[in-house]
């Protein structure tokens, strides 16, 4: 049983870690309690709200693969970086209210603290990505080797549905979308 994009795409911007499905014992143990969990709601009443079962099973769903396949972290952008914006922002406000050399010396060292920090992350993060290169690499994942090097080469790249409507114009927003069809 796969898992469809749409729900591997977390609301917080998580992903769920499908690569664990390739694993036979990850992927038999989410079968399994996908199975169950949906035998549990064979049990519901057929008058419900069709809105509330939808939630149901769109959350059973979430949760079983949450519980079996973790979550996958994107980026190396995280809290600790958040602090270090803040404190980079706090700085600035103090300067922009007093101009002073000490202000500007304050400054100038939260800023410097906070580009080695990220700068750090920022290495940690593409050497673990160069490690998964290798591992593909070793374990003859071609797919996931020419995926991770795709990924690298273009960059993130922003998904847009544009659709060519009756008159043969290009529409982007979602309600001429669908007025479309």
């Amino acid at each position: 049983m796969a898992v469809s994009k749409q729900a591997a795409q977390r609301t917080d911007g998580e992903r769920l870690n499908l690569r664990k499905l390739n694993e036979l014992e990850v992927r038999n143990q989410y079968q399994t309690e996908i199975i169950n969990r949906f035998a549990a709601l064979e049990n519901l009443s057929v008058g419900e709200n069709i809105n509330r079962l939808w939630e149901n099973i769109k959350e059973n769903i979430k949760t079983s693969a949450t519980e079996n396949l973790g979550l996958q972290e994107l980026i190396w952008f995280d809290k600790e970086c958040l602090g270090f914006l803040e404190q980079r922002k706090q700085a600035k406000m103090q300067w922009l209210q007093d101009p002073s050399q000490s202000n500007v010396n304050n400054l100038n060292n939260v800023r410097y603290e906070a580009s080695r920090h990220f700068r750090n992350k920022s290495k940690e993060y593409l050497k673990v990505k160069i490690e998964e290169l290798e591992t593909n690499n070793k374990i003859k994942n071609i797919r996931g080797l020419y995926w991770s090097i795709s990924y690298f080469k273009n960059g993130y790249q922003p998904r847009t549905v544009i659709v060519e409507d009756e008159k043969g114009d290009f529409v982007t927003d979602s309600q001429s979308i669908l007025a479309s069809y």
